[in-house]
């Protein structure tokens, strides 16, 4: 016998989504990671993976709609201002009546499917909730969803073209690693031969791809490893877009416990442009997007199409190792205090005068600067 369908709670979100997804609708299709051993995540610890029912999704799919054209009509308030709603409305009702508003500010143009790995669930359910979108909001141009690459291994190829048919053009794949050391010390759950594999089937399949590189994942003892072997795996796959994300630990991981107790050595600001250097020194017969758009990445600047723009992309970083040390520690604080977005920021006035004050406060030194910045970093997590 087959357990019985929970009731449906009504609207939901999840917690996350990629930054560049921030002007997308969010719509939950499984709750929480079906892994979740990363050791250098703890989003969802604690938290139990499900599947969410089909219908419920459908339903939150109409929801949005029935909210869309009440806003368009003027009938709880407008695109601009606030949604005017009975203040005894639940909270799910809040929550899509403001997903809808939010959505419709940015243009109603993509969707996002959460949580970690939507790809899990079966492909003729994913196709379904892709038709309902595709028909309830026919002026959607992408919809996107996270997956894990020992997940799209699984899918044969016929099925993975069939959800690319019903809609979905873009899947985000957390590589982190193209190393198998540093993938097996981080328990990702998966080799460089699966994400190869993963990668090329979705590009096979017409989806776009964006694959994530966490630099510093390796710490100390494989950093060199971590970048080389993550370019090769790169270079074999030729995402659409690969983007960075820099390691970072907050309090409650266990790779910040292994790092308490001296079994991973974290790198510094310099010892982590060090290995993006030769990360995107390695890069090599690709036509990737490369993109550096978080804030916990040390240089947002570096964003640029290969190989056109790899030289100059390099340079960024070869202009932070030349600068003096105390000046490294002035374009660090800025950074790392979200005042600077480039290393031209260093030679703006008023902005260089707010990170000196704060650089004098705190008493940053070359010595001491890459401890303020980890505590500095904990805050945008």
């Amino acid at each position: 016998m087959h357990a019985a369908e929970p009731p449906y709670q009504g609207f939901e979100q999840g917690p996350i989504r990629p930054p560049s997804e921030s002007g997308s609708l969010l719509i939950r299709v499984t709750r929480n990671c079906p892994w979740n051993r990363c050791t250098f995540c703890g989003l969802y610890k604690g938290q139990q993976f499900s599947q969410r029912p089909v219908d419920h999704v459908l339903r939150d799919i109409d929801t949005v709609r029935y909210w869309v054209e009440r806003i368009q009509n003027g009938q709880n308030g407008d695109v601009e201002g606030d949604v005017v709603l009975d203040p005894a409305s639940g909270e799910s009702e809040w929550m899509a009546a403001y997903a809808a508003r939010n959505w419709l500010q940015a243009g109603a143009r993509s969707v996002f499917l959460q949580d970690s790995n939507s790809l899990i669930i079966r492909p003729d359910h994913l196709v379904a909730i892709l038709d309902h979108l595709q028909a309830t909001f026919p002026g959607v141009e992408r919809i996107t969803s996270y997956a894990r690459s020992q997940t799209i291994a699984r899918i044969d190829d016929d099925s993975l073209r069939g959800i690319a048919a019903a809609g979905l053009n873009r899947i985000h794949i957390g590589l982190e690693s193209g190393c198998d050391q540093v993938l097996d010390r981080v328990r990702k759950g998966a080799s460089q031969h699966t994400h190869i594999l993963a990668g090329c089937k979705v590009k096979a399949a017409g989806i776009e791809l964006s694959e994530y590189y966490m630099p510093g994942l390796g710490g100390k003892e494989l950093s060199m490893q971590h970048a080389l072997e993550s370019a090769e795996a790169l270079n074999r796959i030729n995402p659409d877009f690969i983007r960075l994300r820099t390691l970072a630990l907050p309090a409650g991981l266990v790779l910040t416990r292994e790092q308490a107790d001296g079994n991973f050595v974290a790198l510094g600001d310099q010892e982590t442009a060090r290995e993006l250097l030769v990360f995107l020194q390695s890069l090599s017969g690709i036509t990737s997007h490369v993109k550096s758009d978080h804030i916990l990445n040390l240089f947002e600047e570096i964003d640029g199409v290969l190989p056109n723009d790899q030289h100059r992309m390099i340079a960024v970083i070869h202009r932070f190792l030349a600068m003096r040390p105390e000046e490294q520690v002035v374009y660090q604080i800025g950074r790392r205090t979200g005042l600077f977005r480039k290393l031209d920021d260093c030679n703006d006035p008023p902005l260089r005068r707010q990170v000196l004050k704060y650089v004098e406060q705190w008493g940053v030194t070359p010595g001491n600067v890459d401890l303020v910045c980890s505590e500095l970093m904990q805050r945008f997590i």
